[in-house]
Formats: structure tokens, C-alpha cells, sequence
């Protein structure tokens, strides 16, 4: 499997939705990240995702976004 990261702010109803489904599912196997308690993490994501949208999930060294199609890919990948 490939690396997972999931790129998170404090206040974010759509990361907490993201997050939410992690912690019900049980699935350990993705890093979250808090671009506003690691600012290189946010330099990383404004230059390899190409912006500062959050929720953001990298798949190895490519972004998703959007937290349903992130919710949906997590339940192909660990259903």
C-alpha cells in the first residue's frame, strides 16, 4: 500500500468529517497532518499539491481532495 497522509487544519468541519470516518472505521494506516500546528507541512502541501485546500489526502506523492472522494477512496482501499 502506498503511503497515505491526510493534510488537516484545527477548524475544519470537512477535515473532522474525514477524520471522523478514520476513527469509526478503525484505520490507523493514514498519517494526519495539521497544517496549522506544522508550518513545513503547509509549505509541503502549498508546493506539491499545488494549493492549501484541506482536507487533503496524498497518495504516495499525489493529492486528493475533497472529503468524500477521499472518504470514498478509503473505503475501496480498506473495505
Amino acid at each position: 500500500m502506498e503511503n497515505l497522509r491526510l493534510y488537516v487544519r484545527t477548524v475544519c468541519p470537512f477535515c473532522r468529517k474525514v477524520e471522523k470516518f478514520l476513527e469509526e472505521k478503525n484505520i490507523s494506516a493514514v498519517e494526519i497532518i495539521n497544517i496549522d500546528e506544522d508550518k513545513e507541512a503547509e509549505k509541503f502541501l502549498v508546493e506539491k499539491g499545488g494549493k492549501r485546500q484541506v482536507p487533503c489526502l496524498f497518495i504516495g506523492d499525489k493529492p486528493m481532495y475533497e472529503s468524500m472522494d477521499i472518504i470514498n477512496y478509503l473505503k475501496e482501499t480498506f473495505a
